[in-house]
C-alpha cells in the first residue's frame, strides 16, 4: 500500500491507498516541534485500531507546505517504513504536467498535486478551488498545464481576524445559513451572513473573470472540508471531489515508480 502524507498549514492527512482506492485516512494538527517517534506513535496506534501493520506499506509520498515538518515526515517513511519517500517539489519527481508561472518553486505543492489530480479526472480548462488555510483557485489549461492561480484569506482566517479585532464581535463558526436572506437580525446573524455569502460572492466572481480569460467552457471544480457547504448554495461550481489532493498524490507517485 501506498503512504501519502499531505502537510498543510493547519492540518496534515495521512492516508493508505491500495490501487486506486484509499482505504484508509487520518487527520494531525501540523505542528513544527513535533518529532519522527510522535508521529510513529500517534499513526501506529491507529493502523493498529484498523487491522493495518507498518510492514503493509510498500511506497510513501509527501506535499508539504510547512518546511520545518518535511524533515521529521521524510525520516517517519525511512526509520518505520522503510520507504524513501518521494517528495512533490524535489527537482528529480515529475509531476507529468508542464508548470507555466514565474517561478515554480513559489507555488505550493498541494497546489500543484490538485492540479495534476484535477487534469487527470476531468482535463482542461478547469479551476480548482481549495478551501483551506487559505482560499485557492488554480487553473489547468487546454493542454493539462498549470497556469497559475488566485489566493485569498481562508475564511476560518477571516473569522479569527474579525473576531481579534473588533472587541464586541463573538467568535463564530462557518455554518450553511437556513435560508437565502442575507440581512442578519442580529450581530451573530449579520457576521454569518457577510462571512458565508460573501465568499459564495467572491467564489462567483473570481470565477466569472477567470472564465472570461480561460473561456466560459471552463470547468470549476471544488474541494477542501467546506467546499460542499458552499457547492450548495452557489452554480458557479460544477463538482466537488473532497480527496482531490489524496489522488493526485497517488498518480505523482505512479507517474515516477
Amino acid at each position: 500500500m501506498l503512504l501519502t502524507i499531505d502537510a498543510g498549514n493547519t492540518n496534515t492527512v495521512f492516508a493508505l491507498i491500495d490501487g486506486e482506492e484509499i482505504v484508509e485516512q487520518w487527520r494531525i494538527s501540523t505542528g513544527d516541534q513535533r518529532t519522527v517517534d510522535e508521529y510513529m506513535v500517534w499513526i501506529s496506534h491507529l493502523m493498529a485500531l484498523h487491522g493495518r501493520k507498518s510492514t503493509d506499506v510498500t511506497g510513501a509520498i509527501i506535499a508539504s507546505v510547512v518546511p520545518q515538518v518535511l524533515w521529521p515526515l521524510t525520516q517517519l517513511c525511512k526509520k518505520y517504513f522503510h520507504a524513501e519517500p518521494l517528495v512533490v517539489g524535489a527537482p528529480d519527481v515529475k509531476l507529468g504536467v508542464e508548470v507555466l508561472v514565474t517561478n515554480p518553486q513559489e507555488v505550493g505543492a498541494d497546489r500543484l498535486v490538485n492540479a495534476v489530480a484535477a487534469d487527470a479526472l476531468y482535463g482542461g480548462p478547469i479551476a480548482v478551488v481549495d478551501f483551506g488555510t487559505a482560499t485557492t483557485f488554480d487553473i489547468v489549461g487546454e493542454t493539462g498545464a498549470y497556469l497559475g492561480g488566485v489566493i485569498c484569506p481562508g475564511i476560518n482566517l477571516s473569522l479569527h481576524a474579525l473576531h481579534q479585532a473588533a472587541a464586541k464581535l463573538p467568535r463564530i463558526a462557518v455554518a450553511a445559513p437556513t435560508s437565502d436572506r442575507v440581512t442578519g437580525k442580529s450581530t451573530l446573524e449579520a457576521m454569518q451572513a457577510g462571512i458565508f455569502w460573501g465568499y459564495v460572492g467572491m467564489i462567483e466572481g473570481l470565477t466569472a473573470r477567470l472564465k472570461k480569460e480561460h473561456g466560459d467552457h471552463m470547468k470549476v471544480l471544488a474541494t477542501g472540508g467546506l467546499a460542499p457547504i458552499f457547492a450548495n448554495h452557489t452554480d458557479a461550481i460544477d463538482d466537488v471531489v473532497g480527496d482531490l489532493t489524496l489522488q493526485g498524490l497517488r498518480l505523482i507517485y505512479e507517474r515516477n515508480r
